[in-house]
């Protein structure tokens, strides 16, 4: 199978699942339909080409095998009503419920995984699937778990929703707030994954950072006065605005020394401009707090000008708001930026004393590297040595890897 063909199926799953979810509920029976109509066309397409509407090839062979997958369930009887009227809806063109080709089903279907019958973890969990089309071992990364577990969790998702009857409706006025909550984190954990990959030979995965983007678009479209989904709308732009000087002949190239000439200033000036017009109202949430940090950053003119003690206070208020171990990390790294790597260093072992990042899954791997720099700052070169192969150890990333050995070798 080509890169081609692949890319267009990776697009497509989620506005074929979303068809077939809209027509029949049954969330796991449309997975299993939809995976189904995906294998076949990666056996027919490279040897017929594509498909004139690939979308609409996929839709008729997922409906076709949600038919056969409703009638073979003779204990449903409910299920066999459904096989009947689908059969009849595929019989008559009419009536078939094809989406036009301009149809996107993606925003629809993260709300409906959204679902109240779920927790907030379930259903991040379940819509990192079905909408970004991350793998199981990509979502379990992005938690701090093994791919067993996270496994296991997305399959008891799946059986809430059965055993309750839950179908998957839109949001009504009492739970759209708990469900933009929950598609909120999944964009942005889409969009992390594919910023920095856990796994493989890139750094990024360009794919995944701009169907972010794209999606949490359509969700400000749709919600322009909402504060949060416009930070993180900022937020996503203005951090990839660096992406094009991440990287050299395929190396990391850490912050300081970007080539800032390479910044793609137009999202820059997006970005900020978003921030800005939301950043006097009452509440600021921690997306917004985020985007404000990221804002800094990319008005900053040279590593020099950087208000390093601004954002160390920026993020001092959104470790209030939001105290993950990631964000505690990033206070850190701007304390020892701001007031030097002594106040660093004595803030991340009171940070360990009280929560164990040393310790914590999501977390040890960025400790160590974050510990390693500040030590490389004080000049102990040995100690900065042990942590930096520590951290490259810990990363299945192997651009990180890379980076982080580069630091061992550059230290002698």
């Amino acid at each position: 199978m080509t890169a081609d063909v692949e890319h267009l199926l990776r697009t497509e799953a989620p506005q074929v699942l979303g068809a077939l979810v809209r027509r029949f509920g049954h969330f796991d029976i449309a997975e299993d339909a939809v995976q189904e109509a995906l294998l076949a066309a990666s056996r027919a397409w490279p040897t017929n080409g594509v498909p004139e509407n690939p979308r609409s090839w996929l839709i008729r062979i997922g409906y076709r095998r949600m038919v056969d997958l409703l009638r073979s369930d003779q204990a449903r009887r409910r299920r066999e009503q459904e096989a009947g009227m689908a059969e009849l809806a595929m019989q008559e063109p009419a009536r078939q419920a094809y989406p036009a080709q301009e149809t996107d089903d993606s925003l629809t279907l993260l709300l409906l995984c959204c679902h109240p019958a779920l927790s907030t973890t379930s259903q991040v969990a379940l819509t990192l699937r079905a909408v970004g089309a991350l793998t199981t071992a990509e979502i379990a990364h992005a938690y701090g778990m093994t791919e067993t577990t996270m496994g296991t969790r997305i399959s008891r998702a799946k059986q809430q929703l059965a055993r309750a009857g839950a179908r998957f409706t839109p949001p009504t006025d009492a739970d759209r707030g708990s469900r933009m909550v929950a598609v909120m984190q999944v964009l942005y954990l889409i969009y992390n994954e594919g910023y920095t990959a856990s796994t493989g030979d890139e750094l990024a995965r360009v794919a995944l950072t701009r169907e972010a983007i794209r999606l949490t678009r359509m969700l400000r479209d749709s919600l322009p006065d909402d504060a949060e989904v416009t930070g993180l709308l900022a937020l996503m732009l203005l951090t990839e605005s660096r992406r094009a000087a991440r990287t050299e002949d395929g190396q990391l190239v850490p912050l300081d020394e970007q080539d800032r000439r390479q910044w793609n200033h137009e999202l820059i000036r997006e970005g900020t401009e978003l921030i800005d017009s939301v950043w006097s109202r009452r509440e600021v949430g921690p997306y917004q707090l985020q985007a404000a940090i990221a804002a800094v950053h990319a008005t900053a003119t040279s590593p020099e000008q950087t208000d390093w003690p601004q954002i160390a206070a920026l993020y001092l208020w959104l470790e209030r708001l939001s105290p993950t171990p990631p964000v505690r990390l990033s206070r850190v790294v701007a304390v020892a930026q701001a007031y030097g790597p002594a106040r660093g260093l004595a803030l991340l072992d009171d940070l360990n004393r009280r929560y164990r990042l040393d310790e914590e899954r999501l977390a040890r791997q960025r400790e160590r590297a974050v510990r390693a720099h500040l030590l490389e700052m004080t000049g102990d070169a040995a100690g900065a040595t042990t942590l930096y192969r520590e951290a490259a150890a810990l990363t299945d990333n192997r651009v990180e890897q890379r980076y982080l050995l580069g630091r061992v070798d550059r230290l002698g």
